[in-house]
Parts: C-alpha cells; sequence; structure tokens
C-alpha cells in the first residue's frame, strides 16, 4: 500500500486555504480535506519535497504539522467537502447526488475526485465568469490542463464545434471522460500531455494553471491562436501579471482586460 505524508495548516483563512491549495496542488499533493480554519494536504511520500512545502509555508507565514499516513479514499474526502456552486447566474456546478440547480443558465454536473477545477477556486470561477462574454459558436477550442473538463463542458454547451482537452495526469484524463459523458458532451476530444505543444489552430485557447506552465508553454499557445482568436489565462495570482504581460510583450497580441477575485485574477489576449 502506498504510504502518503499529511501536512496539517492550522489557523488559516479561507482565503489563505484557497491559495494554498492551487500551490500546494503544483508540487505533487493529490488530496485535500478542509475543516474550519485548517487545511490537510496529502502527497505520495516519493513525492515529497519538503523544501518546496517550506518555501510555500514561508511564503504565506504558516507553519505545518507533518505526519505518515495510509493511502486514503480521496474520493471519498472530495464527495464529504463537495458543495455546489453557482457563478452569477451563469453557471451552477454540482455533483450528481445534489439537486438541480434552478435559475441558472447552464448547469454542469460533475464528480470532482482528486482533480482540480470545481468552480470553488478563484481561478476556476473567474474563467467561467470571463467565458460568458466570449462567443463559442462554432469555434475550436483549446482547453489546456483541463483537470475535471468542467471548462471543456461549458464550451460545449456554449456552441463549440470542438474541443481539444489536454492534461498531463491520468486521474484527470479518467475524470474528465467521465464528466463529459455525464454531461452528454460529445465534441470534445481528450488527450494526455504534459505540455501545450501541437500544430493546430484554435479560436479559443483556455489555461488555467499555474504562472511557470503558462510561461514554459507561452509560445505553443501563442503559435496555435488563430488569428483574431482569443486566449484566456489564470491559476495567477495578483503578482503574476507583471511577469504575464512582460512575456506576452514578445508576441502579437493585444491585452483585452483582467478580472480579479480574492488574490487571483484572469486575463484575456487576443492575437
Amino acid at each position: 500500500m502506498t504510504q502518503y505524508i499529511q501536512i496539517e495548516i492550522r489557523n488559516i483563512s479561507p482565503e489563505q486555504s484557497d491559495m494554498l491549495i492551487a500551490e500546494l496542488n503544483v508540487i505533487g499533493f493529490d488530496g485535500f480535506e478542509e475543516e474550519e480554519n485548517v487545511l490537510k494536504a496529502f502527497i505520495p511520500a516519493k513525492d515529497f519535497d519538503e523544501g518546496s512545502v517550506n518555501e510555500i509555508a514561508q511564503k504565506h507565514a504558516v507553519t505545518y504539522i507533518k505526519s505518515h499516513i495510509e493511502e486514503t479514499n480521496w474520493n471519498a474526502v472530495w464527495e464529504s467537502n463537495f458543495q455546489p456552486v453557482v457563478v452569477d447566474d451563469f453557471v451552477g456546478i454540482r455533483a450528481n447526488f445534489h439537486e438541480p440547480i434552478n435559475g441558472v443558465e447552464h448547469e454542469i454536473v460533475i464528480t470532482p475526485k482528486m482533480s482540480f477545477g470545481t468552480g470553488h477556486h478563484a481561478t476556476t470561477f473567474l474563467m467561467i465568469q470571463q467565458m460568458r462574454d466570449i462567443d463559442f459558436s462554432g469555434k475550436t477550442i483549446f482547453d489546456f490542463g483541463t483537470g475535471t473538463g468542467i471548462l471543456a463542458i461549458l464550451a460545449e454547451k456554449l456552441g463549440a464545434a470542438k474541443i481539444l482537452a489536454v492534461d498531463y495526469d491520468e486521474w484527470s484524463i479518467a475524470n474528465t471522460a467521465e464528466n463529459l459523458e455525464r454531461n452528454n458532451c460529445i465534441k470534445s476530444e481528450l488527450k494526455k500531455a504534459d505540455n501545450a505543444e501541437g500544430r493546430e489552430s484554435f479560436d479559443i485557447i483556455l489555461a488555467n494553471i499555474n504562472k511557470n506552465v503558462i510561461l514554459d508553454n507561452f509560445s505553443a499557445l501563442v503559435q496555435q491562436l488563430a488569428p483574431g482568436g482569443i486566449l484566456l489565462l489564470s491559476g495567477l495570482l495578483i503578482d503574476d501579471e507583471n511577469d504575464i504581460h512582460a512575456h506576452a510583450s514578445k508576441y502579437p497580441l493585444i491585452f483585452n482586460g483582467k478580472a480579479t477575485r480574492n488574490n487571483w485574477i484572469c486575463l484575456r489576449f487576443s492575437h
């Protein structure tokens, strides 16, 4: 049985917990459990890098307690914590064990499991908000870092003609496939890859990951953006904005604006 390491961080606000989950996910933590003012995060012992954890802890001025545990049923943990999310009157996101959400234009039913992207995190919330103002009808879409597939599902509901959804994690690919089927989506192609390299052209590119992955793949994303296309980026902290703009200035892109939520931002560019 796989050995896991648990870190427990106490006396934190919901906003701190939100940011810690995003940053710990980047360094390999694949399970999270939130209680009042407490965050528990889990990672396979073989993947634990104490130096990276310490760096994140120092950045957010928190301390943690480390312990070794046996493998955990992350799906049960996710389900016990997963509550419906409503993004304005635009999208309602729920699990199959929740009641239908009334008063929204679109409803998405997902089984979150370990994948990132439920609408709870500010970056996913922001991406969904911004997608409301984009015309997806008949467009080709690249969802880079699909997570649960939530943005690909919404793109199809908004009329996209074809969607390529990519993630590096096998679990996310399986989870996305399940969620696409649950939402009767038939226009998405799934691909397991750890980068954005490709030779296709897309009208709209969605990338809700993190700054380092976005910067590492920026050239590939721009190369695949069709003339007049839209590049929507999130997974970014407010402090990341200058770095993104500095990098974007090297390419023929037009900055169309940003949205913020808590300490997170979503940036929109066009080709």
